[in-house]
């Protein structure tokens, strides 16, 4: 006997064990339903919670395909994706191994996570799996089955979709306010995944509320035919609650109370709160920024605290041209927030970079960005090299989205009352311009103070992205 024949015949008995064990595991699991197939598979994790319990009558709507188009909207952390995404699918593709699944996001990288953790219940489970196909983006078992995932904008030719599970199709809210974006999902969902749908197939589209004109608010104005089944889940109950909670109850107590929310609230602003937490996006009032909201002033500048500058730099000085602007602003362990140190002036390059150093240099206990922006990059480059010992307290940022999106931050805490100015010769103008904002002729204080409010709120990955 060659070696190559026994090689054969050694794995061609493992695979029989293993289709033996992972026939055994399948007959032993199959015969839970949903809710108690997840609190088998995961008991670490919480599957009691009224929200979870509503939630399973609605996917078994879809087993049973009593319904065959679901929208579920829910505030972040959840455990929408948990539920949904990661352990019915794995769910399903156990009770059927030849299901095509396909797994859609707001980039690859996060389809692709989503993915390998369906990947990893399936292989716990003993679900046979292709050993030719395993990768994260594209893995089948060995019964046809299997999963795919994409990223928004990404093609699925070649793979059809039993079931379709679109997960955070926006990332964030300079996406969420670009009609170009939106118009890149809506079609990309329209031509690339509604197309590869069986014949039978079934959408579970699961998210936030982004915007009123997000790919659930636009698929529910088109429906063209197809009747969705809609969970709508407020952070805080309203009336005719579908869990019948009490309005102003919190819908997952356990993890965000009243209390927690209430502070997010504050911190969001209407805005952003009513669609983020309460699925419930609500137009652009058009000024962002009400006068009334900064009335609270100190005398002095509060002392122990960390303040941030930013800085917005005007390419000309001449008289038509926008300031540069620089404003600090810090937050104390009460969560309020005080801006000092306004600066607005018609000032060349050679001037701002004068400014700049000696701002840096004297302002101590101060962190300074600049925008990695046309000259201000040049600039930053320039001070950092000149720079020695306080070269660390400088730093630069890249903004993605409108100024609209990113002030978004600074004008929740202001509407809430949280933002305090320290009196200076500043003020007025500050306020005037806040207050036409964005229809007035100038931003350039606005874009400061919001990029130094950003730094403060770490606002990594929404429009604000800081490096040395």
């Amino acid at each position: 006997m060659t070696e190559l024949t026994l090689t054969n015949k050694m794995s061609n008995a493992e695979d029989a064990e293993t289709d033996a064990e992972s026939a055994e595991v399948k007959h032993a699991t199959t015969k839970l339903d949903f809710p108690d197939w997840v609190r088998a598979t995961s008991p670490h994790l919480a599957w009691d919670a009224r929200h979870h319990k509503v939630l399973f009558k609605r996917l078994e709507r879809m087993t049973s395909r009593e319904s065959n188009r679901l929208m579920i909207f829910m505030p972040p952390r959840h455990g929408k994706s948990e539920t949904v995404t990661i352990h019915y699918a794995a769910w399903r593709l156990e009770r059927d191994p030849m299901l095509n699944i396909i797994i859609g996001s707001y980039n690859q990288k996060l389809a692709n996570r989503f993915s390998r953790k369906v990947r990893a219940i399936a292989k716990e489970h003993k679900l046979a799996l292709s050993k030719e196909r395993f990768a994260a983006d594209e893995w089948e078992t060995r019964e046809g089955g299997g999963v795919r995932a994409v990223g928004v904008g990404a093609g699925v030719t070649g793979f059809g979709g039993g079931l379709v599970i679109i997960d955070d199709p926006i990332r964030g809210r300079a996406d969420a306010e670009s009609a170009a974006f939106r118009d890149k999902t809506y079609e990309w969902f329209t031509d690339d995944i509604y197309t590869r749908l069986t014949p039978d197939g079934q959408v579970i589209l699961i998210q936030t509320r982004w915007h009123e004109d997000d790919l659930a608010g636009r698929l529910l104005k088109h429906t063209d035919g197809d009747k969705w089944d809609v969970l709508r889940l407020p952070a805080i109950a309203e009336e005719k609650d579908e869990l019948e909670r009490k309005p102003g109850e919190a819908l997952w107590p356990a993890k965000f109370d009243a209390k927690r929310l209430e502070a997010i609230r504050r911190l969001q602003g209407h805005y952003s709160f009513e669609s983020l937490y309460q699925q419930n996006p609500v137009p652009k009032s058009g000024d962002l920024f009400q006068r009334s909201w900064f009335t609270k002033y100190v005398d002095s500048r509060p002392t122990g605290l960390t303040w941030v500058r930013g800085y917005d730099l005007a390419i000309s000085e001449k008289t038509s041209a926008d300031y540069t602007a620089s404003f600090r602003v810090a937050k104390d362990r009460t969560g309020n927030y005080y801006i000092d140190g306004g600066i607005r002036r018609q000032i060349d390059f050679p001037t701002q970079r004068r400014l700049v150093e000696d701002l840096v240099r004297n302002e101590r206990d101060t962190v300074h960005y600049i925008e990695d922006a046309l000259h201000g990059r040049a600039l930053y480059q320039d001070l950092k090299a000149k720079l020695t010992a306080d070269r660390a307290r400088l730093k630069s940022v890249r903004v993605e989205g409108d100024k609209y999106s990113r002030a978004l931050t600074f004008a929740g805490a202001a509407e809430n009352g949280l933002v305090h100015l320290v009196r200076g010769s500043w003020n007025a103008a500050l306020v005037d311009e806040l207050s036409s904002f964005p229809k007035g002729r100038h931003d350039d204080q606005v874009d400061a103070i919001t990029l130094a409010f950003n730094a403060i709120e770490g606002r990594k990955g929404k429009g604000f992205h800081a490096f040395d």
